[in-house]
C-alpha cells in the first residue's frame, strides 16, 4: 500500500509533558479518500428553537514552537573557546540522560562568550522563582531540559550561574519541599461562613500526602468540575499555606503552578490567551508533570544541540 506523507502536522503530547512535540503524520491514501469525517463543535449543530446559544470559553490560540537560535553576527567564532567548551560539556550530558551529571558552571564566562551562550540558549517554555535567603531564578532554555539556574544576592545580582540537564532540576523539589508541614491542619471548631466543600477535599488531601512516596503517581482533584464557593477556595488556601517556589509555563496559554505551604501539595492552574481561568486543580506529586521536561524531549534537545554546534562552531 502506498503511503501518503500528509502535507500537515499534529501536535503529540508525551506522557510526562503537555507541552506539545510537532511529529508529521503518514497515512496511507486509501483511508484518507475512503473515510468521511463528521463535523463537530461551535457551529456545527442547527440553533435551538428558543434561540438560546452554547457558549464555550475561549481556548489558547498560540502555542510555543521550537526554532533555530539567532545568535548575533558581530561574535566571532575564534574568541569563543570557552562557550564552546561548555556547550560540549553540555552535549555530553545530555546523550548521558538519564544519568544525573554535574552543574556546568558559567559564573566564570567573559562577556563576549557570556552573550554567546545566552543568545544560543534563549528562554523556553518554563521559567521558576525560588524564594529564600538567596533567591533563585530557573530558566528552561530554547533546549527543553536543559535548565539555566541563577542565584542571586541581596542586590538582586546574579551571584551563581549555571546550567543543568534533567527533567526538572534538583533544587526546585529540594526548595519546594523546606520548611513546608508534613500534613494539612485540618482541627478546627467552626467554619468560616460559606463554606461547604472544602473539609473532605482536605481530608482527601491528608490521606493522600501519607500515601505518597517521591516518584509515585500524581494524585489530582480537579476543582473546576466541584462546586465551589469563594470562601472554599480561600480556606483552602489557609489550610494549606504558602509555598516558596512559583513556576509558570508558557507551552500553549499559561499554566501557572504555586508550591503551597504542605508537603507535595501544588495548586495548578491553567489560563486561556485572555487570561481566563480554565482549569484549577491541586496535586499531590514531587512537581507536577507540566513543568517537567520528558525523556522524549532530552533526547529531541540532544540532537538539536548537535545541529547547532555543526552551524555556529
Amino acid at each position: 500500500m502506498g503511503v501518503l506523507r500528509a502535507p500537515f502536522t499534529r501536535f503529540e503530547y508525551s506522557k510526562h509533558s503537555w507541552r506539545a512535540r510537532r511529529v508529521l503524520l503518514k497515512i496511507p491514501h486509501t483511508i484518507m479518500s475512503s473515510i468521511s469525517l463528521p463535523i463537530f463543535g461551535q457551529g456545527s449543530q442547527p440553533a435551538e428553537v428558543d434561540g438560546v446559544a452554547l457558549e464555550y470559553l475561549p481556548m489558547p490560540q498560540e502555542m510555543t514552537t521550537y526554532s533555530m537560535p539567532q545568535v548575533s553576527a558581530d561574535l566571532n567564532a575564534l574568541d569563543l573557546a570557552q562557550a564552546k567548551s561548555i556547550l560540549l560539556k553540555l552535549q555530553q550530558d545530555l546523550a548521558a540522560f538519564p544519568s544525573i551529571s554535574a552543574a556546568i558552571e558559567l559564573t566564570q564566562l567573559d562577556a563576549g562568550n557570556r552573550r554567546f551562550i545566552d543568545e544560543l540558549l534563549g528562554e523556553g517554555e518554563v521559567s521558576v522563582i525560588c524564594s529564600g535567603e538567596q533567591d533563585t531564578r530557573i530558566q528552561e532554555s530554547v533546549l527543553a531540559g536543559v535548565w539555566r539556574l541563577q542565584r542571586l544576592n541581596a542586590r538582586r545580582q546574579i551571584a551563581d550561574d549555571a546550567l543543568e540537564v534533567g527533567i526538572i532540576p534538583q533544587q526546585l523539589a529540594q526548595s519546594a519541599a523546606n520548611g513546608t508541614a508534613a500534613q494539612i491542619d485540618t482541627s478546627w471548631t467552626e467554619l468560616p461562613p460559606g463554606v461547604m466543600n472544602a473539609p473532605p477535599l482536605l481530608t482527601e488531601l491528608n490521606a493522600k500526602i501519607a500515601d505518597y512516596r517521591p516518584g509515585g503517581e500524581a494524585h489530582t482533584i480537579n476543582l473546576s468540575l466541584l462546586p465551589q464557593t469563594e470562601q472554599d477556595l480561600e480556606f483552602l488556601a489557609q489550610r494549606l499555606g504558602g509555598g516558596t517556589v512559583t513556576i509558570l509555563s508558557r507551552g500553549y496559554g499559561n499554566c501557572r503552578i504555586t508550591a503551597t505551604g504542605t508537603r507535595f501539595v501544588w495548586w495548578v492552574q491553567y489560563f486561556n490567551s485572555d487570561d481566563t481561568l480554565i482549569l484549577n486543580t491541586l496535586e499531590v506529586s514531587d512537581v507536577p508533570s507540566v513543568a517537567c521536561a520528558s525523556p522524549e524531549d532530552i533526547a529531541d534537545s540532544c540532537e538539536r544541540l548537535q545541529e547547532i554546534l555543526k552551524v555556529y562552531l
